[in-house]
């Protein structure tokens, strides 16, 4: 029969058993381990939560603080690549620039910009062309003809025969003749250059003493009168004086046609 008397040794925990999932083998300074396993199974906690370390030998010592980076070095002028540091700084200026664009631009010749500095650009030099022909219009056209009366030179100048020195500029043939066939006189008159026919300008054809249209093949003699080809009439003779300073002045404004009798009018012919 066991001695009633002897105090009962706890059983031991079992073997392998962790005691810091076992809190209520754990004494607690001021409290009692019973109550505080029946507290955490009230509020739900596990029984595998470690309850709050007391402070004192058990406390969990905080992290230490990491040490700062490293600064990144200095790589300018060397060689890198990508990968590196130097590298990937260097391909950034790339990346800005294709971002430049706009997320809905897929233009892939320019950029959106780039075509609407275009189009304005084609806008002002269309408006400044526009007002440019405006302004042209506000001012009347003017014909840079040569006048119709002018002067030729003294008598003296001139020999018998076709002068051709006035064709291109005013448009006439000076002829001076020992005798004319409608004044019967010696002297001067001007010839038109225009052919009857067509309005071409005939060449004095000096081996045939007689002028020749090229466009058709009128023929007119030195006194003007034509004799070949399709011309209808005569040359036009122009009105021609005396100046008073003594030149030969000739005066396109008037005409003068043989088939209506003119010739024989008297500034039709300057006697000399």
């Amino acid at each position: 029969m066991a001695d009633e008397n002897k105090p009962v040794q706890p059983s031991a925990p079992p073997t392998g058993a962790n005691p810091a999932a076992t809190p209520q083998h754990r004494p607690v300074p001021g409290g009692d381990a019973p109550a505080t396993a029946a507290a955490a199974a009230a509020t739900g906690a596990t029984a595998t939560t470690p309850a709050p370390a007391a402070a004192g030998a058990h406390a969990v010592k905080p992290a230490a603080p990491r040490p700062p980076a490293a600064p990144i070095p200095d790589l300018a002028g060397k060689t890198t690549n990508v990968a590196s540091v130097g590298g990937a700084a260097a391909a950034k200026p790339a990346a800005a620039k294709a971002a430049t664009r706009d997320p809905d631009d897929t233009s892939p010749l320019l950029t959106r910009r780039a075509w609407l500095g275009l189009a304005w650009g084609a806008f002002s030099a269309a408006s400044a062309a526009a007002l440019a022909a405006t302004g042209r219009f506000m001012f009347p056209n003017v014909l840079n003809e040569p006048p119709q009366q002018f002067k030729v030179g003294f008598p003296n100048e001139y020999g018998m025969g076709v002068d051709e020195r006035w064709k291109e500029k005013y448009g006439v043939w000076i002829v001076r003749t020992a005798e004319d066939i409608e004044q019967h006189a010696s002297g001067f008159y001007a010839l038109s250059v225009t052919c009857t026919h067509l309005g071409c300008t005939p060449n004095y054809l000096s081996a045939e003493n007689k002028f020749k249209c090229p466009c058709h093949g009128s023929g007119f003699r030195i006194t003007g009168v034509n004799f070949e080809g399709p011309a209808p009439r005569p040359l036009e003779r122009v009105r021609v004086v005396l100046a008073e300073d003594g030149q030969i002045l000739v005066d396109k404004s008037r005409h003068f046609q043989r088939e209506l009798g003119q010739w024989t009018d008297p500034e039709a012919f300057l006697k000399a």
